[in-house]
């Protein structure tokens, strides 16, 4: 889960990038960068840290241009150090960065086939790199003078050659800026323009959100498969180059990952929300007709939506019991356990007027690994509840997410090979109440009824792209449980464009 943005305007860019970052910033928080371009040099800012850590004063006046792109990362797999922080720039041909957001699965074979058979070099474990070096490579059979058409055709051998759900915004040195989105359309992305009244100018963005903070008109999503090219001119040019593209799009973004005034697919977020707190609200009356729950309070930010929707269906009072501290990241991107449960009890803290002998329904977006969730239960306990209940706006999270969401191996997810009751015995809860998964999609297709597909593998395990097996699976828990990654916390690879405040030329 990461955040991109590009700009193609008539006037300097980095500002404007630097406030649709700062609106995506919680599809990422380690690391934030900006690459622009100006009269044939790129210029780079990126770090690890916050947006508002990352660009001061001196780094913004630098980032001079009117043609950029942005980043905003957390790491799904590997190392989080300053290398692996984006955009990635390679100098052959003509001079290329780019910004990703997603995983490609057959990332391993890729650099095999990048040192090989096309010579390039991979400096750092990001699969983004490796997007890059296939792009590049790809791009340069067109030739010198380069058309819409040839970038098409480049972006038509990439989706030929790389799996997974991605999107990615780059910029050809002179050429232009493009974007592209996974034949599958896993990953969201969409884009914009703003009459300036010099010209049209076009923003590519990972969520709508980034464009309303620009006073950028809304046009669509990417389809899947569909790249798009914006000349030196400002011209727009669009084509879908993939050979089968079929929209499959990532459910988890409506349940946790996206803004919830995003509009994702042509679905606002706030809408589905609204109807997961119903469809749960329905389940609950159908399957616990009697229940004595005397208040509904949602686990702050992302279930208030749902909560809210829940409480006055069910015609129970609906209070906010948990005050949040604004200043701790979210919990499931910390990398170890000893971390993140010291994180809870800083984030949260409990209004004990609100628990003290009442019967309480705690609402939550997800259960993943279950840790916040127990501690938050212990918490309205300790503050005087009589009863706690339990909801999930999601499914059981039973499995790993390969598509760019750092979703804990299987054996560290709480549901993964255990029933709804005994997932509450684990969390200490006097009921656990899951969303239904068909009735998640309904969810999102009351909202906009044009979608009839989504990837729900972290629900069903079913891999849309069909290239993962249990080879893939025991590779990636290598990667991504707890102890790589705290081996992986303060690792800094060297690299050779490495001075992150840098000028680069073609």
């Amino acid at each position: 889960m990461c955040g991109i943005v590009g700009l193609m305007a008539k006037q300097a860019v980095n500002q404007s990038i630097y406030d649709a970052l700062t609106v995506l910033q919680h599809r990422g928080q380690d690391a934030a960068g900006m690459m622009t371009w100006h009269e044939g040099h790129f210029l780079l800012r990126k770090s690890n840290g916050l947006v508002r850590d990352v660009f001061h004063t001196r780094h913004m006046a630098r980032l001079k241009g009117n043609l950029g792109i942005g980043h905003v990362r957390y790491p799904t797999a590997g190392s989080s150090s300053e290398a692996e922080s984006q955009p990635f720039y390679v100098n052959s041909p003509y001079g290329i960065c780019l910004a990703h957001n997603g995983n490609l699965t057959n990332s391993d074979r890729l650099k095999q086939e990048l040192y090989s058979s096309d010579m390039r070099h991979i400096n750092t474990s990001s699969d983004s790199e490796v997007l890059l070096n296939v792009f590049a490579h790809e791009l340069g059979k067109q030739g010198l003078c380069l058309e819409p058409g040839d970038i098409f055709d480049a972006v038509r051998r990439v989706y030929r050659r790389c799996k997974g759900g991605y999107v990615a915004v780059a910029i050809i040195n002179g050429v232009g800026m493009v974007a592209f989105r996974d034949p599958n359309g896993i990953r969201p992305v969409v884009f914009g323009t703003r009459d300036q009244g010099e010209g049209q100018e076009v923003m590519i963005a990972s969520e709508s959100v980034a464009l309303d903070v620009g006073g950028f008109e809304l046009h669509r999503d990417l389809a899947p498969g569909e790249a798009l090219f914006v000349d030196m001119d400002g011209n727009l040019h669009t084509q879908v180059c993939a050979d089968e593209p079929r929209l499959v799009s990532c459910i988890f973004e409506h349940v946790y990952l996206a803004r919830p005034d995003s509009i994702l697919d042509g679905a606002y977020v706030y809408g589905t929300r609204m109807q997961m707190g119903q469809k749960l609200a329905d389940r609950i009356k159908n399957e616990w007709p009697d229940h004595d729950i005397d208040v509904v309070i949602p686990i702050p930010d992302t279930s208030r939506t749902s909560a809210l929707e829940m409480a006055q269906h069910l015609d129970v009072t609906y209070r906010e019991g948990f005050i949040k501290n604004r200043y701790i990241g979210r919990t499931f991107i910390m990398p170890g356990q000893t971390q993140r449960k010291k994180s809870v009890r800083q984030k949260l803290n409990a209004i004990g007027a609100e628990f003290k002998g009442k019967n309480v329904l705690l609402v939550d977006d997800s259960v993943v690994r279950g840790t916040t969730c127990r501690q938050i239960i212990e918490m309205a306990r300790d503050a005087g509840a009589n009863k706690v209940y339990f909801a999930s706006a999601a499914p059981p999270v039973r499995y790993p997410n390969v598509y760019g969401i750092d979703m804990p191996v299987a054996s560290e997810l709480i549901a993964h090979g255990r029933t709804e009751a005994e997932v509450g015995d684990l969390i200490g809860a006097d009921r656990m109440v899951y969303q239904d998964l068909e009735d998640l999609k309904d969810a999102c297709r009351e909202v906009n009824p044009a979608l009839s597909e989504f990837d729900c593998s972290v629900f069903d395990g079913h891999y849309i792209t069909g290239d993962i097996d249990e080879a893939y699976l025991a590779s990636l828990e290598q990667q991504r449980n707890d102890a790589a990654k705290l081996m992986n916390v303060g690792d800094h690879a060297l690299v050779g464009m490495h001075n992150q405040d840098d000028e680069l030329s073609d």
